[in-house]
């Protein structure tokens, strides 16, 4: 049933991400939508998934790997939320379900767990300042739209692409080895799969994963009700590497070099089904 509150648009979307299905992204539909728009639409969807009992968490940072750009025809980063339904510490077995979502791909990235909120305008120092932890985690990502055919205003509008965070170890952000922010500019992450290996530097994420932070801490007012940064939240920074398809029964391993960060096993395992139809335009 369509949500009074809800556009059309948005009851699709949100019945698509609720059975793992697809549906014709609205720039394929004749719709005239940018980034404002998106984000009016993302935070209308956020409140009626708290309405519904899920908490948030965090904070996701898209489209950070310039490398990337030309793939995916995107020119800046987008933001989306992050719920308790979706992020987890990764077990000590290495061993996790893949989320039911469309056309899985998987995110080796660096996340951050905060003890005060970061202001507009902060350096890479200030920003390591307000950090309670630093850990490396994988996001898995899917998209609502068939293909990975879609604007950034798209992205935005279908959850930013997120599916499930899954977090190592969390490093104390005072016993950071390995230079601390300087640290996170200039490190190396090798990920590894099924007959594939992919390399990614610190630098491709705009810079640094602090940069990126910085830049979501500028960008965060777009969306109508956001709010800063609080203490307790986790950020996630953006794909070290291309996004690469990812399914059950595959195992991923990753490794750094540069930075005091351990690599991880990942075993995905599958989802329970889920067969509800999606919407169309």
């Amino acid at each position: 049933m369509t949500d009074p509150g809800m556009t059309p648009l948005e009851d699709q979307l949100l019945a698509a991400l609720d059975a793992g299905t697809q549906i014709e992204p609205p720039s394929a539909c004749g719709a005239k939508l940018d980034l404002d728009a998106a984000y009016a639409i993302a935070a209308r969807i956020a409140a009626r998934r708290r309405a519904r009992g899920e908490r948030i968490a965090g904070r996701k940072i898209g489209f950070t790997n310039r490398t990337i750009w030309p793939i995916y025809g995107v020119s800046a980063p987008i933001w989306g939320w992050m719920y308790d339904s979706t992020v987890r510490n990764l077990p000590a077995d290495g061993r996790v379900p893949l989320p039911r979502v469309p056309e899985p791909r998987i995110e080796p990235e660096i996340a951050f767990g905060f003890r005060a909120s970061p202001a507009p305008g902060m350096g890479p120092r200030e920003l390591a300042a307000c950090l309670d932890w630093v850990a490396h985690g994988v996001e898995i990502v899917g998209s609502v739209f068939p293909g990975w055919k879609l604007t950034a205003a798209d992205a935005v509008a279908g959850f930013a692409m997120h599916g499930a965070y899954w977090l190592g170890p969390k490093v104390p952000a005072d016993d950071f080895p390995g230079g601390g922010h300087e640290a996170l500019e200039r490190f190396t992450l090798t990920l590894e799969g099924p007959g594939e290996r992919h390399v990614g530097q610190a630098s491709d994420v705009l810079g640094g994963p602090l940069h990126a932070l910085a830049r979501l801490v500028d960008e965060t007012a777009r969306m109508p009700g956001a709010g800063p940064i609080r203490p307790g939240e986790v950020v996630t920074t953006g794909t070290l590497t291309d996004a690469r398809p990812v399914a059950p029964g595959q195992r991923w391993r990753t490794r750094f070099q540069g930075v005091g960060l351990a690599g991880l096993e990942i075993e995905f395992t599958a989802a329970p089904d889920r067969s509800e139809p999606g919407g169309a335009c």
